[in-house]
């Protein structure tokens, strides 16, 4: 029997270090891969290939919410040491995910004709077969949602390292069987079969590996109401989050097209996208922090202020000198990249997003800790919110200020997100202020506050790039040392050096 998880600072560490890997091996790849397919398979089979993969991403949105669920209600009975329950929750999960999933595949067979004849826009000659990758692709449905369920139990567990083992050559597959298709001679639906297979074989490793931490899943149970109408009113919280979050996330760019024109969205997009890229620190994280709430709220909720609080150390420290960097040479990294013009217009919105961005990375902590213990309705209210007041500056700042207004609007509803959740965190955990903001939180900020105050000072004086760079990287060192040496305890101190040994003595044996 599965023992209870022990939720510790190296353990964390750890996990964030395999998530954050998990998310770049994939994202280098597809840089690295995708220019060939495109030669390989033309600008049509390739644009449907990547409504192809779109599909494939998008399917696990329409989970209901169980995977989410999965993982908060494994946790919390591991945390209390309950693992007999687990099997009882994870098939009343797949159970339903797999019905569910042979639903959206029949409606995705039925619309295949349509979408290929009169949704898209593609060659007459390649409709037949942009239906039979539709087919293909109805079939992968169940394979991702029940995919999602037995990798939300491994995560509850904090097996990160399983769920990576699975994760990472699926996603990585991804974008290496198209070109072994093209290498094979197949057709785009011979590729999108491969894709099939390839998300099938995930399903099934996961199956196995949750059956390998939890043995009591070997025997199949039965779908129970009580446990099913848990799982779902939480998983249906998650489903909203699904709604609400993109329409925060894409707003203010739908706003500059119709306000302003789709011309400026470009000098909006391009730095935002870059800015993006930052949150995989933050995210990494957040994906153990939410198991690891769930489990303590279970075992030891009195340790959970001083969880939020070494995360957010965490997030400071590992977000800050990306993000000033950003900050600091914003004109310069955006002349080099694409131009002087395109600098001068987008430099500005750049640094409000920089920002907005290091203000979002915190919030991922109480958003974490909200859905993690259990009140992912907190979020989507907030949401709701947001929304309004999001719509309400973005309608009054672009049309005057332009990209620079929208990004002020962003920055404006990301400071509302991080205090309304950090507030609605300390109601859901019951911990004081005290309890967050303990000692070496409150030097970490401080730290942070001084870098922050001092490096900008770098753009003001123009001096030459290597100089520049130079400076700046000793001003980040000097950060990292005094952040290092005063904001964390012995204890986190020696769990990250054990992470590093590990790692050392991994890429050695490697």
């Amino acid at each position: 029997m599965t023992r209870a998880v022990r939720v510790e600072g190296g353990l964390l560490a750890r996990n964030s270090v395999l998530n954050l890997a998990g998310q770049l091996v994939p994202l280098g790849v597809a840089v690295l891969a995708s220019p060939f397919i495109v030669r390989g398979l033309g600008d049509d089979r390739f644009g449907i290939l990547a409504i192809a993969w779109i599909v494939l991403g998008s399917f696990g949105l329409f989970d209901l919410g169980l995977g989410r669920a999965t993982t908060r209600f494994v946790a919390e009975a591991l945390g209390r040491g309950d693992a007999s329950l687990v099997p009882t929750l994870v098939w009343n999960a797949v159970l339903v995910q797999a019905a569910f999933g042979v639903v959206g595949g029949a409606t995705l067979l039925g619309v295949a004709p349509a979408l290929a004849h009169r949704v898209l826009t593609i060659p007459v000659e390649l409709e037949a077969e942009t239906v039979r990758c539709f087919v293909l692709l109805s079939a992968a449905v169940p394979a991702v949602l029940v995919s999602g369920t037995f990798r939300g139990a491994l995560e509850a567990a904090q097996r990160f390292d399983l769920v990576n083992a699975v994760q990472v050559p699926a996603n990585v597959a991804s974008y290496l069987l198209p070109l072994a298709g093209l290498g094979l001679g197949l057709d785009l639906a011979g590729i999108v079969a491969l894709l099939l297979a390839a998300r099938v074989t995930g399903m099934a490793g996961f199956a196995l590996l949750c059956a390998r931490v939890f043995p009591g899943l070997a025997r199949p149970r039965r779908v129970q109401s009580d446990v099913l109408r848990r799982l779902l009113g939480f998983g249906g919280w998650i489903m909203a989050s699904s709604v609400t979050i993109p329409i925060l996330t894409y707003l203010e760019r739908v706003l500059i097209a119709s306000l302003i024109a789709a011309s400026a969205l470009t000098y909006y997009a391009v730095p935002l996208e870059v800015i993006g890229r930052v949150s995989v620190l933050p995210a990494s994280l957040a994906l153990t922090l939410f198991p690891a709430f769930s489990a303590l709220q279970a075992s030891h909720p009195d340790r959970l202020g001083g969880l939020a609080s070494r995360a957010t150390k965490y997030v400071l420290a590992c977000a800050t000198p990306v993000l000033l960097l950003l900050f600091v040479f914003a004109p310069g990294l955006l002349s080099v990249w694409i131009g002087p013009e395109f600098a001068e217009r987008s430099a500005t919105a750049m640094r409000l997003l920089a920002v907005g961005a290091g203000l979002n990375a915190l919030a991922h902590v109480p958003l974490a800790a909200v859905q993690g213990l259990g009140r992912p309705d907190l979020k989507v209210k907030l949401d709701l919110v947001e929304i309004t007041v999001f719509f309400a500056l973005a309608w009054w700042l672009i049309p005057g200020w332009g990209i620079v207004g929208a990004a002020w609007a962003k920055l404006g509803v990301t400071v509302l997100d991080l205090a309304g959740l950090t507030w609605l965190s300390r109601r859901a955990g019951g911990w004081a202020v005290r309890d967050l903001l303990d000692a070496g939180l409150v030097r970490g900020i401080a730290w942070t506050a001084g870098f922050a105050a001092v490096a900008p000072g770098l753009a003001l004086i123009e001096p030459p790039a290597a100089w520049g760079a130079a400076v700046f990287a000793a001003a980040a060192a000097a950060y990292g040392a005094g952040f290092w040496r005063h904001a964390t305890d012995a204890a986190e101190r020696e769990a990250i050096l054990g992470l590093a040994r590990r790692l050392r003595v991994g890429r050695a044996a490697a």
